[in-house]
């Protein structure tokens, strides 16, 4: 059957216990088989050698659109949405992207339904049927999509720098499509879309272009002979790959600054090289090494000189967008408005960076620790989901030879000064291209990019210019990183002295409480670490909230230049803010992380306020703020939503007006008194025995609490703060209304809340059941037949344990008044699917979710996440999906159907609804018609989201004080 077995070596992670196996189809498919006998989810990704540079003149967007349709219906299963269907219910995902020189199509499903799924899936790639009415909905589906991109800096500085190209070449290309390109231009020409569309297909989706990987619980040769029965009618005509040679940039783009205008505040440096991609030299590694280097971030780095002088907040290096024929080297640097007002003397200083790296040559130590340090990553890197696994490899088996396609490019194990060189002399003066955003352009530019309407000027600033600059540039003791002491040695795997399933609380003090759990599970050198410091002083005004944001993000700042090695070495730390104080999480190899916990906690005790580094902590923070009215409208939704439904929750407007005025003083003071009380949640887990995790606590509370003039004392009962959530009416719709902050965004947006209940593992799992067999119907009808936006979704939500169900959908065609209305449109007509519902579909969704619920948990990280949810909840079960899956075998159908018409069907008497909506300019007239119509019955308008969360009872918190749990 198969062209035959190919037993090349495939290079493997230590730890990795799966088979791999290699084979090729007599289409020439090639195939990368998977054996996981531990998996929970089957996976399958098919990578096309098709991308946007594909796309014919004018039809940009033509091969994007193409990897839509391909969901639709084929000929073996011609039901519209009956793959997407299938995947949805039997507890699965599919996705696709289109990149410049591959489509990817991908899915993920539970076990015993992988073999009609991935038949399902294979008839993308046999025979699709792209019927004319589907193709000129989903055109509207590519257009939403383009418009929800149209007011994202990411995006518009992207097509700018294509734009900014060899016209002749694919990469000037826009590549998503929209209404005008797929729709309104051909049309003009003469020219069929969908005729343009199924040549595009039969002319370049070859078998001989194809990579598939398949991952399943199922043996090699069983795995072999399903693919084999699936993938071998994939037609093969042979086509050569589609090579695109030539460089976008040719002289007239290089040694040019552009001054563009973003959407968001802030100020942005882009300094970008065409290089030679670094693909033709993965071994040497010459883009890891340079831009490890000149993305460091400790003692003496280009980023530790521009942070001191006050110019820049971050900093990243690195190849940027790339093919086998061309690539560029990207450092992007976010500047303060000082930094904005220095640009000059920025790049000078990048270039003088450049200049050291020339004259210190490429060092070997150097070379060979960022080498160990990514063996040590690949060979113990911890397990992802299928789905992301087969996408990672797939998009690789295009790119390098069998035996590195797990690998890639991640084991830089090649010493080769002479190539690294070569790519450092391309990062010249003479190559630049300089991208320079900030909205203090507005006004000065004469330029704008046609598909976004980003505006623009351009000139050109000759390598002389540059060196005038370098020579202006401020002396700084830039230099070479010491060596890291962060990495590793130790990896070895402690032995847990127990089994233990859930983790237990292993100590309880007036102080802390600590939760312990080691690995039994994933025998990874690694650990989790997570403290919780509960302070009662830390959020009780817009002040103190913001003060406290202040003081994790000024921790994090002086930490920077100690513990980015740390980083480096894969010993990853964070510190956020909470609702009630702030945490800290370690998270990575287990061997140095107490070093590193230690200077955390010492860097708190002797925390003090750096007058530089506090403005521009600030600065940033109000930035951050401004930023918050370009959200995309449907993020504005949501967060009404839980502005409206958590108690003690506070409007971003509030803290944007207290921030302007709090000074290094107002950080001084407020610093002790966060600290002078707290009680610390901890949770400890991974590879790390009980008397470590103890001690460690007990170091930190010796550090806070004890002594002769503790800085810190414990709470009293009445300080135990709690979450607490609004309790809806039964039989009530809320409906909040609100203008779109951004008055040049034209999508609307919807959130349709469902309240049902709190915590219960029966509700729960009549919500869940619900929630899987509505999702694809719904995303099916408003957003495949009704076309009502690119984003539209169903899904469960959880608020301190109070559960859920949600409609989020923004849209330009539609008011949200109208949205809501097709949701309810929607609820109508699934109530007579789920009672058409046959007990074998009944019992197949419910054994979906069961499967679902039984899913292991893929790395530390990932069961960690988990169990601190229960902690943080208050709602501890963390047998939990044991737990609901009893409760699931027990349900029957009329069950389900009891609870939805209690909970979900449209006037039910049980039925608790908030509706929140986000006008955007297109619909304001729909917004100020609505205040003036009468109010239906059983409808709150909720004008004031504070006077109304201050009249609504409320759901008791499952977070109690300190006697909380008994031991």
């Amino acid at each position: 059957m198969a062209v035959g077995r190919e037993d090349v070596e495939i290079l493997k992670p230590r730890i990795d216990k799966r088979e791999y196996r290699r084979i090729v189809l007599r289409n020439s498919l090639q195939v990368l088989l998977i054996s996981d006998l531990d998996t929970d989810k089957c996976a399958a990704s098919m990578n096309v050698g098709v991308g946007s540079f594909c796309d014919p003149d004018g039809l940009e967007g033509l091969a994007h659109f193409l990897e839509h349709m391909l969901f639709y219906a084929s000929e073996k299963y011609p039901l519209e949405d009956s793959y997407s269907k299938y995947i949805t219910e039997h507890g699965g995902s599919t996705n696709a992207f289109t990149a410049s020189e591959m489509t990817n199509y991908y899915f993920d499903v539970n076990t015993d339904c992988f073999e009609e799924a991935l038949d399902r899936f294979a008839q993308f790639f046999i025979k699709p049927l792209m019927s004319a009415d589907a193709t000129m909905r989903e055109i509207k589906a590519v257009d939403s999509e383009n418009q929800k991109n149209l007011l994202s800096d990411a995006w518009r500085m992207n097509q700018l720098q294509k734009h900014l190209s060899l016209e002749s070449h694919p990469y000037h290309k826009f590549s998503t499509g929209n209404w005008d390109t797929l729709d309104v231009r051909p049309k003009a020409k003469g020219v069929d879309t969908r005729q343009e569309l199924l040549k595009f297909y039969e002319d370049k989706y070859s078998a001989n272009l194809m990579h598939l990987v398949v991952y399943s619980k199922e043996s090699l040769d069983k795995i072999q002979c399903l693919v084999e029965d699936k993938f071998q009618e994939i037609q093969n005509s042979d086509r050569s790959r589609f090579q695109f040679p030539g460089q976008p940039c040719t002289s007239e783009h290089l040694e040019i600054l552009v001054r563009a205008v973003p959407i968001k505040q802030g100020h942005k440096l882009r300094i970008v090289w065409p290089i030679t991609p670094s693909i033709l030299h993965y071994k040497e590694g010459p883009c890891r090494y340079l831009g490890h280097l000149i993305g460091h971030e400790g003692e003496g780095s280009l980023f530790y000189v521009l942070k001191k002088s006050g110019w820049a907040t971050g900093l990243s290096a690195g190849e940027g967008e790339w093919t086998s024929e061309f690539s560029f080297f990207n450092v992007v640097i976010d500047l303060t408005d000082a930094g904005q007002d220095n640009m000059q003397d920025i790049v000078g200083l990048l270039f003088k960076y450049i200049q050291l790296l020339q004259q210190s040559g490429v060092c070997k130590w150097i070379f060979d620790e960022l080498s160990a340090v990514c063996e040590t990553g690949f060979h113990y890197q911890d397990k992802i989901s299928p789905i992301d696994y087969v996408v990672n490899i797939s998009s690789n088996m295009q790119i390098y030879p069998p035996k590195d396609w797990l690998v890639g490019s991640l084991l830089p194990s090649d010493f080769n000064p002479a190539i690294i060189q070569k790519i450092l002399n391309e990062l010249s003066p003479e190559n630049v291209r300089i991208f320079w955003e900030s909205k203090k352009f507005e006004g000065l530019t004469d330029k704008v990019e046609p598909w976004y309407g980003t505006a623009y000027s351009i000139e050109k600033v000759s390598s002389s210019k540059i060196q005038a600059w370098m020579s202006s540039a401020p002396n700084e003791n830039l230099h070479l990183p010491a060596p890291n002491v962060f990495i590793p040695k130790d990896l070895s795997i402690k032995n847990a002295q127990e089994e233990v399933k859930f983790p237990v609380l292993l100590r309880k003090s007036s102080y802390s409480k600590l939760w312990y759990k080691p690995d039994t599970v994933f025998s990874t050198p690694k650990a989790y670490v997570k403290i919780d410091f509960n302070c009662p002083h830390a959020g009780n005004s817009p002040e103190t909230e913001v003060l406290g944001d202040l003081f994790a993000r000024l921790l994090l700042d002086y930490l920077n230049e100690y513990a980015y090695y740390a980083q480096v070495a894969g010993l990853l730390y964070g510190i956020s803010h909470t609702d009630s104080g702030f945490e800290v999480t370690l998270v990575g190899y287990n061997h140095k992380l107490r070093i590193l916990l230690e200077t955390i906690i010492d860097k708190i005790v002797k925390f003090e306020v750096k007058p530089d580094r506090f403005s521009v902590i600030k600065e940033m923070e109000i930035k951050d703020y401004q930023n918050f009215k370009f959200q995309q409208p449907y993020q504005q939704a949501m967060y009404y939503c839980s502005l409206i439904l958590k108690d003690q929750t506070r409007p971003w407007v509030e803290r944007l007006d207290v921030l302007p005025r709090l000074n290094v003083e107002d950080l001084t003071n407020f610093a002790p008194m966060m600290l002078s009380q707290a009680f610390l949640e901890c949770y400890i887990a991974g590879n790390i025995e009980r008397e470590e995790a103890e001690s460690m606590v007990q170091h930190v509370e010796d550090v806070f609490f004890k002594g002769p003039n503790p800085i810190c004392r414990p709470l009293f009962p009445s300080q135990f703060l709690t979450n607490r959530v609004v309790k809806l009416e039964r039989g009530m719709n809320y409906c909040y209304s609100k203008e779109g902050l951004n008055p040049s965004d034209e999508n609307s947006a919807l959130v349709h809340y469902i309240q049902v209940h709190q915590d219960d593992f029966i509700l729960n799992v009549k919500l869940q059941l619900f929630a899987l067999v509505a999702k694809q119907p719904a995303f099916h009808q408003l957003r495949s037949v009704e076309q009502l936006g690119y984003i539209t979704v169903l899904m469960q939500r959880n608020d301190s344990g109070i559960c859920g169900v949600q409609f989020i959908i923004q849209s330009t065609v539609k008011g949200p008044a109208h949205i809501d209305s097709r949701v309810e449109a929607f609820l109508k007509m699934f109530e007579n699917k789920l009672y058409e519902m046959t007990n074998d579909e009944f019992k197949s969704n419910v054994n979906a979710l069961i499967d679902m619920k039984l899913e292991k948990h893929k790395n530390l990280r990932e069961e960690s996440r988990f169990y601190w949810r229960e902690i943080t909840d208050g709602t501890l079960k963390f047998d939990r999906r044991e737990a609901e899956v009893a409760a699931l075998k027990k349900l029957t159908q009329q069950e389900l159907i009891e609870f939805f018409n209690e909970n979900v069907k449209v006037g039910a008497t049980r039925k608790k609804t908030l509706s929140v909506r986000v006008h955007g300019n297109q619909h304001l007239a729909e917004y100020h018609s609505q205040k003036s119509e009468a109010v239906q019955p059983n409808t709150i308008q909720i004008n004031d989201i504070f006077s109304f969360r201050r009249s609504q009872p409320l759901y008791g918190s499952f977070r109690g004080g300190i006697g909380h749990v008994k031991l």
